[in-house]
């Protein structure tokens, strides 16, 4: 593997609107230091809005609550979260595939599906010449 393309390419991250989930690319960054930025799929405010998705009780304990709710105007006091899953599983499979389709080698993608397509073939063959007896053996 290039580690270099690996490297130079975009960084996505889908995860729960939250205090947590919202720290999680500032934490990569440092963690890894091999990233300067991390670009948020999902889930974002504006997400939220959009689908009017349901909020639920939040973190009490977490102490980036308090950083978040003044950053997004919350009541310090009721700490809410949005989890991704709240999404449609065919729109986050929309919004995810979106995501990634422009970063997609083609070509890449096309060998690699008829090499998985050749080993379906062939674990067919293999599994077709088992014989149904209690020894559980080859034919």
């Amino acid at each position: 593997m290039d580690s270099n393309r690996t490297l130079a390419a975009p960084r996505r991250i889908c995860g729960d609107f939250d205090c947590s989930g919202e720290d999680i690319e500032r934490d990569w960054v440092k963690r890894t230091g091999c990233w300067s930025s991390m670009t948020r799929v999902l889930l974002t405010r504006e997400q939220v809005r959009a689908y009017g998705l349901p909020a639920t009780e939040g973190k009490r304990d977490d102490p980036r609550w308090s950083a978040f709710a003044r950053r997004y105007g919350f009541d310090i006091e009721h700490p809410v979260q949005w989890e991704v899953e709240a999404l449609e599983p065919d729109e986050l499979q929309r919004l995810v595939l979106a995501a990634v389709d422009p970063y997609i080698d083609r070509d890449v993608l096309a060998r690699q599906v008829a090499r998985e397509e050749e080993q379906r073939r062939a674990l067919a063959g293999f599994l077709g010449g088992w014989r149904a007896d209690s020894s559980g053996g080859p034919a």
